[in-house]
C-alpha cells in the first residue's frame, strides 16, 4: 500500500485550471483498480491519495502521468506501508 502526498508549487489559480485533467487522472486510476482514496488537505496545500499497486516503481510510473506533475503544478511523496491492522470493511487490504 502506499500513501501519496501531493504538495501544491503553483498557485490556487494554475491548479484550478489543471482540476479537470487531475480528476480524469485520477478516475482512470481508480478505474485500474490502483487509487483507493483520495481527496485534498484541510488547508488546500496538496492533496493525498491512498493507493495499491505491485510496487513503488509502478506508483511513481503513475504518479507521471498527473497532469498536476507533468506540469510542475505538484510535487509527490511516496510512502510505502505494509497494512496490518484495518477495520473490517478494508480487511481485503491487511498483510501479515
Amino acid at each position: 500500500m502506499f500513501v501519496i502526498t501531493l504538495t501544491y508549487e503553483k498557485p490556487t489559480e494554475e491548479i484550478d485550471a489543471l482540476l479537470a485533467a487531475h480528476r480524469a487522472f485520477l478516475r482512470e486510476q481508480y478505474d485500474n483498480g490502483v487509487f483507493l482514496m483520495s481527496g485534498r488537505m484541510v488547508p488546500r496545500t496538496g492533496g493525498i491519495i491512498i493507493a495499491s499497486a505491485d510496487s513503488r516503481a509502478d506508483i511513481e510510473a503513475i504518479v507521471e502521468l498527473d497532469p498536476f506533475k507533468q506540469a510542475g503544478a505538484a510535487s509527490y511523496q511516496i510512502t510505502e506501508f505494509v497494512p496490518t491492522m484495518t477495520a473490517d470493511i478494508l480487511a481485503a487490504f491487511r498483510q501479515h
